[in-house]
């Protein structure tokens, strides 16, 4: 580590972020904020603004390739993006997604491709999406000394499954089992849970019965932390509009109008002026 990261994260309350001091804030009602960030520019600013935890979520399908799921990508692809943005990031935690078809299939698959991850990324944090039904091979991942966060409720690698993006655990039946799938994560030793898209009295029952952080993307208020995807907060992305996007910013319109008017100045001749030439 360089000696200007050293000391960035000795000064004050720049010091690393952690999967110890993410059970802190939990324990000391502190709201965990995260975002996620694909590249090294993104993730640059992201982290310099102060925010907990960076993630590189398999979004990137979405936001960054132009695919209608997340499935497509693949482990180099989450590797190139993860090196980006690590990078970049002197105090945030930052966490990979493992990508769909890396773990689902058997422990010794699922270790194999973690290990890679986090050699070639050097990140702080794998994510995996499902329960029980991956429970060996998140048990596996944490045996090998990988810190692994859970993600449970609508978990777009499972969207073909679903058929919809719906609101999940509605029903009595799913809600009991996210909440035993829940208990089983945290019993294995994952240091945090994505709650997407659910009923926000049973983020909140989650939340409150168990002891390590629940972060919540469209899971209402009564969780530990949010998390939204960078380019819908800061409005690049015009076309997802769900009930929990909160947009901060409206840079689609901003970086249009600033692109038309560089335009415009090529086309006039006003750019460059005699003072941008040499």
């Amino acid at each position: 580590m360089s000696e200007d990261k050293k000391g960035y994260l000795a000064s004050g309350n720049q010091k690393k972020v952690t999967t110890h001091r993410l059970l802190e804030m939990k324990q000391q009602g502190e709201k965990i904020s995260m975002l996620t960030a694909y590249d090294y520019s993104m993730a640059s600013v992201i982290d310099q603004a102060g925010v907990d935890v960076i993630l590189v979520g398999d979004s990137a399908s979405n936001v960054m390739v132009g695919n209608t799921t997340t499935l497509p990508m693949t482990v180099d692809q989450m590797i190139y993006h993860g090196k980006s943005v690590m990078n970049a990031v002197k105090r945030a935690m930052v966490v990979v997604d493992m990508p769909f078809g890396s773990y689902q299939g058997n422990p010794y698959e699922a270790v194999t491709n973690a290990v890679k991850m986090m050699k070639e990324t050097q990140a702080d944090c794998l994510k995996l999406e499902g329960g029980k039904e991956v429970l060996e091979s998140i048990r596996a991942i944490l045996n090998a000394g990988i810190p692994v966060m859970g993600h449970l409720g609508l978990m777009p690698q499972s969207i073909n499954k679903y058929g919809t993006y719906a609101v999940r655990a509605k029903e009595e039946e799913e809600a009991g089992k996210l909440m035993e799938d829940a208990r089983l994560l945290q019993e294995v030793g994952c240091c945090a849970v994505v709650l997407e898209k659910i009923p926000a009295a049973l983020a909140a029952k989650v939340s409150s019965e168990l002891n390590i952080p629940m972060i919540g993307i469209g899971a209402g208020p009564y969780v530990d932390g949010q998390v939204l995807v960078m380019h819908d907060m800061l409005g690049l992305n015009k076309g997802f509009s769900p009930r929990f996007l909160r947009r901060y910013a409206n840079l689609f319109d901003e970086v249009t109008s600033a692109v038309q008017q560089y335009i415009t100045d090529v086309k006039s001749s006003e750019f460059p002026s005699v003072e941008e030439s040499y």
